[in-house]
């Protein structure tokens, strides 16, 4: 595996620049909602599938993995029988998380004026 080019820098806006897979992995619905619960603290499996709720499992778990590659989730087996599996945030999943989690509380706070918009528009 090659190491990246630390002379390359991160462009979003460029094509082909791997920060837009990131960006994706991070703000898509099940990849927010996934890294704010995280934020939260840690979950094992099904506990986040609860508290993300309508994610089905085969999303959750490419989300989760998706975002472990990405180094934001970190998945623990914890050593019980059954054996369990349990995930948190690394330090750059926190910071994404608490990032992810300030926008979903501007936009909850600002939901009346969002709905408002969207009537004035759909009326026109």
């Amino acid at each position: 595996m090659s190491e990246a080019d630390p002379s390359l820098e991160a462009d979003v806006f460029a094509r082909n620049c791997s920060s837009r897979d990131v960006l994706q992995n991070a703000t898509s619905r099940w990849g927010t909602l996934a890294l704010a619960a995280l934020g939260e603290g840690d979950y094992r499996f099904n506990a986040l599938r609860r508290r993300v709720d309508g994610v089905s499992e085969r999303m959750l778990s490419q989300t989760l993995q998706a975002l472990e590659r990405d180094g934001m989730v970190v998945r623990t087996v914890l050593e019980t029988i059954p054996p369990k599996v349990e995930y948190s945030l690394t330090p750059l999943g926190r910071q994404v998380a608490s990032q992810l989690t300030s926008l979903i509380e501007l936009l909850e706070s600002n939901l009346p004026a969002v709905l408002e918009a969207r009537e004035r528009h759909d009326a026109r």
